[in-house]
C-alpha cells in the first residue's frame, strides 16, 4: 500500500483543507475541537455548507450528489474534515438512510427523499434498537400490519439518538411474525415522527446530558409507499446500513484531534519540575496510543479500498471495534490529565478549568462507543465467522 500522496492527491487535500477552514464557521469548528456541545443549528449550518460545496454525500451515487472519487480521495475527504474539526455530515442522513434509499429504494422514493436528505432539509433518526433487541437486533418486536394502502405500526424503540431534533425516522419493523428465522420477516419503513401515535421521551444519560430517546408507536398509520425496497427484506438493508455506519464511526481523525488537545493540556499541566507532557511515562503512553491509531488508519485504508459494489465488508467490524476502543482511550487520557479537577461538573468561579470539568462527562459518555452500532462482543462474533471462518 502506498503511504504518500501523489501530486494530484495532495492538491485535492489542499483544496479540501481550504474549504473546511474557511467555509465552515470557526466558532463551530472550535466547539467541535474542544468537545463543546453543538446546537441543532450548528449541525444544520455545517452540513448545508458541505452540501453546497458537494462534500456532504460523496459516497452516494453520482446522480444523487455523490462523487466519482478514488478510495484514497474518499479517505482524504473524511480524514481532513475530522482533522479540521468540521462536524461530520449528519450520519443518519449521509451514511445511513441515504445510501440505503439510493441502493434499494424505488425511483419515486429516491426523488422524494434523497435531495432533501442530502441538504438536511429532513433530519432523520434511526429506529432500530428496542428494549429487548439492542445488540441482538434481529429479535426486534415492533410490528407493522398491512391495512389497505397503509401499515399500522405498534411497538417501542430505544436509544434513538437526537430523536428530539428529528423530522423523520427510518424504522425496522416486523411484517411477518411467522417467518422461520428471526432475521426474516423484517421490513424498513420511513415516516414522519409527528405522525399521530408517535411519542418521543428523553433519556438522561450518565453524563447528565440529553442525547438519546425512547420512542413509542401506538397504531401509527404509515403509507405503504414509504416502504423501503421489498417487504420482509429489511434485514438485508439493515446489514448494508450498519456496514456503512461501522466504517464511518472509526473516527481516526477525531481521535487524532482529541489526542492533540490532550497533549496541549498536558503541556500546561505541571508535573514535578516540568510539565506532564515531558514526563517519560506519560509521553510513552501517548506514543503508544498514536501508534495504535496509525495501525487502525492503515487498516481502514485497506477496508475502504476493498469495499466494492456497495457490498458490506465484514472487516468494517474490525474498524468499529478498535476505533471505538481508541476513542475511549483518548477520553481516558484527558480524564487522567484533569485528575481531581475533573470532579466538579458545571461549576463556575472555581479553580477547576472548564475543559477539566468536561473531561469526566465526556469519558462517561464515550463508554457507549463499544456498544452502539453493534457491541464489541457482536463485532468479535462477526469477525470470527465472516473473516476467520470459525
Amino acid at each position: 500500500m502506498k503511504l504518500t500522496l501523489s501530486p494530484d492527491e495532495a492538491a485535492f487535500r489542499d483544496e479540501l483543507r481550504k474549504i473546511y477552514t474557511t467555509a465552515i464557521p470557526a466558532e463551530i469548528r472550535e466547539r467541535v475541537k474542544y468537545g463543546h456541545e453543538l446546537s441543532r443549528e450548528d449541525v444544520v449550518t455545517a452540513h448545508r455548507i458541505l452540501n453546497e460545496h458537494g462534500l456532504a454525500v460523496p459516497n452516494w451515487p453520482v446522480e444523487w450528489g455523490g462523487k466519482d472519487w478514488t478510495p484514497m480521495q474518499r479517505h482524504i475527504w473524511q480524514d481532513e474534515m475530522q482533522l479540521a474539526s468540521v462536524p461530520d455530515p449528519l450520519t443518519f442522513n449521509a451514511t445511513m438512510i441515504g445510501p440505503v434509499i439510493a441502493q434499494f429504494g424505488s425511483e419515486e422514493l429516491k426523488k422524494r427523499f434523497l435531495p432533501a436528505t442530502a441538504n438536511l432539509d429532513i433530519w432523520w433518526c434511526q429506529g432500530f434498537s428496542e428494549p429487548d433487541a439492542g445488540s441482538d437486533l434481529a429479535s426486534l418486536r415492533t410490528t407493522a400490519v398491512r391495512d389497505g394502502d397503509s401499515y399500522i405500526v405498534n411497538g417501542q424503540k430505544i436509544w434513538t439518538t437526537l430523536g428530539q431534533w428529528a423530522d423523520w425516522i427510518f424504522c425496522l419493523v416486523r411484517t411477518d411474525p411467522n417467518a422461520p428465522k428471526k432475521q426474516a420477516g423484517i421490513s424498513m419503513l420511513l415516516f414522519d415522527v409527528k405522525t399521530p401515535g408517535v411519542t418521543i421521551r428523553p433519556i438522561k444519560l450518565i453524563d447528565g446530558g440529553y442525547e438519546v430517546n425512547e420512542v413509542f408507536f401506538e397504531n401509527v398509520r404509515v403509507p405503504a409507499d414509504q416502504l423501503v425496497g421489498e417487504e420482509n427484506m429489511g434485514w438485508t438493508y439493515a446489514k448494508f446500513l450498519l456496514g456503512n455506519e461501522r466504517t464511518g464511526i472509526t473516527a481516526v481523525g477525531r481521535t487524532k484531534v482529541r489526542i492533540g488537545v490532550a497533549k496541549e493540556y498536558a503541556a500546561a499541566t505541571r508535573s514535578g519540575s516540568g510539565t506532564l507532557l515531558e514526563d517519560p511515562l506519560f509521553a510513552a503512553r501517548v506514543a503508544e496510543l498514536e501508534n495504535e491509531l496509525l495501525a487502525l488508519e492503515l487498516t481502514q485504508l485497506r477496508v475502504v479500498s476493498n469495499s466494492i459494489e456497495g457490498k458490506p465488508n465484514p472487516a468494517s467490524s474490525v474498524l468499529k471495534m478498535r476505533g471505538s476502543e481508541l476513542q475511549q482511550a483518548a477520553t481516558e487520557l484527558l480524564l487522567d490529565i484533569a485528575g481531581p479537577d475533573a470532579l466538579p461538573v458545571g461549576a463556575a468561579d472555581i479553580a477547576s478549568p472548564e475543559w477539566a470539568q468536561r473531561s469526566g462527562p465526556s469519558y462517561l459518555n464515550y463508554r457507549k462507543t463499544t456498544i452502539y452500532g453493534g457491541s464489541s462482543e457482536v463485532q468479535r462474533t462477526i469477525i470470527a465467522s465472516s473473516i476467520l471462518g470459525l
